[in-house]
């Protein structure tokens, strides 16, 4: 297991061994730099969303321009209130159309 932290949640995101089994196996186009995006997306997200298909689930994403030219990378976070956070998941998107804006950089 991994932790990242994260200044939006204040506190750490753990990403389990099974997590990151399921991020590489069905998302590739994150390796190998797989734990430097994720890293850089929860340090510094350039939006957060409220996922609508998980009340708990937030969407951090952050825009890099470097990567496969120009693109989000999203990384999805069960954020409880207990303070217990978690990835579910993380992948590339050209643009992002899921949930609500919770916090965007200004």
């Amino acid at each position: 297991m991994t932790r990242f932290p994260c200044p939006y949640l204040r506190g750490d995101v753990e990403f389990s061994d099974e997590r990151e089994r399921h991020v590489v196996e069905g998302h590739p186009d994150l390796l190998p730099e797989l734990h430097n995006w994720i890293a850089a997306t929860l340090a510094e997200p350039d939006e957060v969303r409220r996922s609508r298909r998980f009340s708990s689930a937030r969407l951090f994403s952050r825009w890099y321009a470097e990567l496969r030219g120009g693109k989000h990378v999203v990384v999805v976070v069960s954020a409880q209130d207990d303070g217990g956070h978690w990835i579910i998941t993380a992948y590339i998107a050209r643009k992002l159309t899921e949930g609500e804006v919770e916090w965007r950089r200004n």
